[in-house]
């Protein structure tokens, strides 16, 4: 079909499915664009929505693209729910795709939204007394700038094991940005020693040999491994606890028997870590503190 044709099409199919855009303004979708028969008690809108859908008291403002696919595809991301379509199929024909994986939409979308608020709790307030997890407990920052402390100026204090403290030698007055680069450049430094004693705890253990420890500050991949036993490994998993961030150890060291993800090489991983299913489940679900 031609893409004129296509395109008055869509405009017209759009006031049957009581979703108008205004194209000159290119205004975002909102609910002063929708008058529903029915009162709207939730509300998902993508931030880059031109088209809306109503599953029962629901409004679903979402993303959608013509694209060179084949088939409908639609998926749930950060922003919300993003649709993609042929450039022949009818805006009435998206709608019932839509309509008959309903369930699905809400529930992530539902999923989506709840995740982002749990992100905007993990937001670090850095100040005096402020906390974050660390290997399995909670530390607090403690600013103290008549102390010189240890090496890069801070000194973690283990007086009460199950409360560490983590003393930095800066001034009360100190900027969010000094204590946070502190606080980094002391977790690396305990992250490098903590992570070359697990590798070389577990390399016997699989019969393999590490060469070369880096370390990460990836935002969605915790380790990698090369054939030439260089390991690669993320120094925020000092916010999980010890069998989490040893899963991942074994994990890219199993790579250097195996490197695929296939059925052997979670055998591999087994034979060290019986319970990896649990670990890495935990891995996904945790969040870890957004350092802004």
């Amino acid at each position: 079909m031609f893409p004129l044709l296509r395109f008055t099409l869509d405009l017209f199919e759009q006031k049957l499915l009581l979703a108008p855009v205004n194209q000159a303004q290119k205004a975002p979708f909102s609910e002063a664009n929708f008058a529903p028969t029915a009162v709207v008690q939730t509300t998902f809108q993508h931030p880059l929505a031109n088209q809306q859908i109503r599953f029962g008291d629901a409004l679903v403002a979402y993303e959608f693209k013509r694209s060179k696919r084949r088939t409908i595809g639609f998926g749930v991301g950060p922003n919300g729910l993003e649709v993609r379509a042929p450039k022949w199929v009818a805006l009435r024909d998206v709608d019932a795709v839509l309509r008959a994986k309903e369930t699905w939409i809400l529930r992530k979308l539902q999923e989506a939204q709840e995740r982002h608020q749990r992100l905007a709790s993990q937001v670090i307030d850095w100040r005096d007394g402020t906390t974050l997890p660390y290997l399995g407990q909670t530390l607090t920052v403690v600013l103290d700038g008549g102390h010189g402390g240890a090496v890069g100026g801070a000194e973690l204090l283990t007086d009460n094991p199950a409360a560490p403290v983590l003393r930095i030698s800066l001034p009360h007055h100190a900027s969010a940005a000094q204590i946070r680069d502190r606080v980094q450049a002391w977790l690396m430094r305990q992250a490098r020693l903590i992570f070359q004693q697990r590798l070389n705890h577990f390399a016997p253990q699989l019969g393999v040999q590490w060469t070369k420890l880096s370390l990460s500050n990836a935002a969605t991949r915790w380790g990698s491994a090369r054939s030439d036993g260089a390991i690669r490994l993320n120094w925020r998993l000092l916010h999980f606890n010890m069998p989490v961030l040893d899963y991942v150890v074994v994990h890219e060291l199993s790579h250097l028997r195996v490197m695929d993800h296939s059925p052997g090489f979670w055998e591999t991983v087994g034979t060290v870590v019986p319970d990896y299913a649990a670990l890495r489940q935990h891995l996904k679900a945790e969040l870890t503190p957004h350092w802004g």
